[in-house]
């Protein structure tokens, strides 16, 4: 698979979002299958894993996806990326030393599930309304000088706050919400990021499966924890506003031999240099179909006229790209 870099971390041009082995869309597989299914997209040629200290919950514990990647990927930990997320709860510390003795407690926990001495990219989940992103920073350059990570990042945030941070600590990444029907990204975060030398790691590249055509207005989001009812996308009136831009991206899917997801991850590949998806699913096909994205290439043809039938389309539903911690994901799309 070819390689892009994030700030100055080399990964494959296309990760493994873990989440959905933990959290996030219904009933989770067992651990030997998740474990599989990661080893699986390895030998495909990904070396590019996310995951986060948070998922787990509702379903088991902080820790359980973490724990699960730590012992899928220690036969190769040295040949891979490891990306992890850190929250900093309900009441975080005001002062300096505070803040950074809670980040190191958060860090060591991580480094002990993942079954490492090290993260390669260590992301703030979501910024907390009380913490300054500038203290945090902070913290991560010092990090980053001891060894203990090799790049830092910031999650769901606008160029404002990605400027403040990136210079105290220079940032390697940007996790935020970007594909075909979530576009907010290329106002002004990706231009930044593309001058300033920093990664966006797009996640539900897939629009949480709307754009492979197999999620529906039929699909049942009905589980424990299952996200996907609050995303504005699904609901069943914007599905049907939806159609015609799922209907194109099927049409060129058939024109590739490729499904209609690859399509959707080699259209943000082909976009901007510095865009490193991460699709997520808790199931092994799917996994290994959007790894093959990378095999998919669109012409510069084929490009311009994908764009400029994309934006002749309106699109239904909006969840934007800012969340700070303490929101609810019930509140997505609201207010926007």
């Amino acid at each position: 698979m070819k390689k892009r870099l994030l700030g100055k971390i080399e990964v494959t041009e296309i990760g493994v979002g873990c989440m959905g082995f933990s959290h996030g869309y219904g009933d989770i597989p067992e651990e030997a299958y998740s474990i599989d299914a990661i080893r699986a997209a390895y030998d495909f040629g990904c070396e590019f894993f996310d995951t986060a200290e948070r998922y787990g919950l509702p379903l088991r514990t902080e820790g359980h996806n973490e724990r699960i990647v730590g012992k899928a990927i220690a036969p190769f930990r040295d040949k891979v990326v490891v990306a992890t997320k850190f929250f900093f709860g309900a009441n975080p510390p005001e002062t300096d030393a505070g803040i950074e003795k809670l980040v190191r407690e958060h860090l060591e926990r991580s480094l002990k599930n993942l079954q490492t001495t090290w993260v390669d990219l260590y992301y703030l989940h979501r910024v907390h309304p009380k913490v300054p992103v500038e203290k945090t920073a902070a913290v991560m350059a010092k990090l980053i000088k001891e060894g203990l990570i090799r790049g830092w990042g910031l999650s769901q945030v606008e160029v404002d706050t990605i400027s403040k941070a990136h210079e105290v600590a220079p940032l390697s990444a940007v996790q935020n919400l970007y594909n075909m029907l979530e576009r907010d990204c290329e106002k002004a975060v990706i231009p930044y990021c593309l001058e300033n030398g920093i990664g966006l790691v797009p996640f539900s590249p897939v629009c949480s499966g709307f754009l492979s055509g197999k999620v529906t207005a039929a699909t049942n989001f009905n589980h424990v924890d299952d996200v996907r009812k609050y995303v504005p996308q699904l609901s069943k009136e914007n599905m049907a506003a939806n159609q015609p831009i799922l209907d194109l991206v099927v049409e060129y899917a058939e024109k590739k031999n490729a499904t209609p997801a690859q399509i959707s991850i080699a259209w943000a590949l082909k976009k901007y240099p510095n865009v490193v998806p991460i699709p997520g699913s808790k199931n092994k096909e799917r996994i290994l179909e959007n790894l093959g994205a990378s095999e998919v290439n669109l012409t510069d043809d084929e490009f311009r006229t994908l764009e400029a039938r994309l934006e002749a389309l309106p699109i239904g539903g909006r969840r934007g790209i800012v969340e700070f911690e303490g929101s609810k994901i019930s509140d997505w799309g609201k207010n926007k």
